[in-house]
């Protein structure tokens, strides 16, 4: 990786860059993955309901979405690094109360905490990313982020089995506090602040308002915050709602459950690699294009299984592979260019599109916490119609907007 631009922040190596990015941004499926399969158990422990343990998730969602319009801003303003320290440290005080919580209620305020933390850590990391490079080499070096995030939860849900069953449910949070102490040591000792000028202004009222108005009329922002929350929603879908339907309805072990994920998470890391080596060839906006008939083919058999009741473990996995190798593509480009056009409010932008994305998930697990009792086809239908989304928004937004996000937008001019 070679830098972009001749006057910058100080960069740190490509490798520490790397794997900072990858511990950062692999928060959130250690916080999701590892979990997945305590949900059950979870749930039978507490004496919840399905839409109380749901909640467990939709609370982290929730909070993790809101808390990012202020994250953003205030990476902005006070920089990268005094934030994302502070998000961690949250976190990790959150992931600690959780291991104790006596009651689903306590959980799911520990959880929504637990979002904040994480907010911090992924809208710093994005930023991190537009700090240093631009957008062409700042999606490749997000594959290669993601490519070590994918590794990270590919392990996720084999040690959620393995330490539910040896130790129970509350165990995956003990899992997750080391892992966020891991992060914080890393930050502390390698990674330096990469905003080379702060904004003074980015908290105050008026102009952020105003700033999240220019951002969210940038026809490059609407096109790829819409492609990256559609193909958030079929993968979330995915981790909201598998573990109820391969071991309450299809009867498959946790164990079983776990290797189905991690099948799921391998091709992501492949889709990533693919992604990195296709990036220079083909562009971004044709990368994603090519990707979209993944996500488009998961989609459509997904609807498939549910018109023709074949609905088995093989079947669901395979669809889910097709869609998580697309996600792979879609999320490298998307979180590289959205944020492309506002250098000086990339924090900002980047929390705008997050909130979006996550606002969407909560919608759908507090969907999927309605309808997923005994039902398979809610869930497949679901994530089927985010991927056919995500779909027409690679093939018929980016090609006509989503070179905006890499040539100067009203931001930019005003910066």
């Amino acid at each position: 990786m070679s830098a972009s631009e001749s006057q910058g922040p100080e960069r740190p190596s490509a490798l520490i860059i790397v794997i900072t990015l990858a511990v950062l941004m692999g928060l959130q499926p250690a916080t999701t993955d590892l979990y997945l399969p305590a949900l059950p158990a979870l749930k039978a422990d507490l004496g919840g309901s399905m839409a109380s343990a749901q909640l467990t998730l939709s609370a982290l969602m929730l909070s993790f979405g809101v808390a990012q319009l202020f994250v953003g801003p205030l990476a902005d303003r006070y920089g990268r690094r005094p934030v994302l320290l502070a998000g961690l440290v949250i976190y990790a005080l959150a992931t600690s109360a959780s291991i104790v919580a006596p009651s689903m209620n306590l959980l799911i305020v520990c959880r929504a905490l637990q979002g904040l933390g994480l907010a911090a850590a992924v809208v710093c990391a994005r930023a991190m990313v537009r700090d240093l490079y631009e957008p062409h080499e700042g999606a490749r070096v997000m594959a290669r982020a993601l490519t070590g995030l994918g590794i990270l939860a590919l392990t996720g849900p084999l040690l959620g089995a393995v330490i539910v069953n040896a130790w129970g449910w509350r165990m995956t949070f003990a899992a997750c506090a080391i892992y966020v102490v891991g992060a914080i040591f890393l930050v502390l000792r390698r990674m330096p602040e990469t905003l080379q000028q702060t904004n003074p202004v980015a908290t105050r009222l008026a102009p952020l308002l105003q700033a999240w108005l220019r951002i969210g009329r940038h026809p490059g922002f609407i096109t790829w915050t819409l492609l990256t929350s559609f193909t958030y929603g079929a993968i979330y879908t995915f981790l909201a709602g598998s573990s109820f339907l391969f071991i309450n309805l299809l009867g498959v072990p946790r164990l079983g459950y776990a290797l189905a994920v991690s099948a799921v998470t391998l091709v992501y890391v492949m889709g990533t690699l693919v992604c990195h080596r296709n990036l220079p060839r083909l562009g971004i906006q044709r990368t994603v294009q090519r990707a979209a008939g993944f996500s488009l083919a998961g989609g459509l058999g997904l609807a498939l299984i549910v018109a023709s009741g074949w609905l088995t473990p093989w079947t669901f996995t395979a669809a889910c592979m097709c869609i998580s190798f697309g996600h792979a593509h879609h999320q490298a480009c998307g979180q590289a260019a959205l944020p492309a056009p506002f250098p000086q409010h990339a924090g900002t932008a980047s929390a705008l599109a997050g909130f979006i994305s996550s606002a969407l998930a909560f919608a759908i697990g507090a969907w999927l916490g309605l309808v997923l009792e005994d039902r398979a086809a809610p869930l497949l239908l679901t994530q089927a119609s985010m991927a056919v989304l995500a779909t027409a928004v690679a093939w018929g937004l980016v090609p006509r907007h989503g070179h905006a996000a890499s040539s100067p937008g009203p931001m930019t001019a005003q910066a």
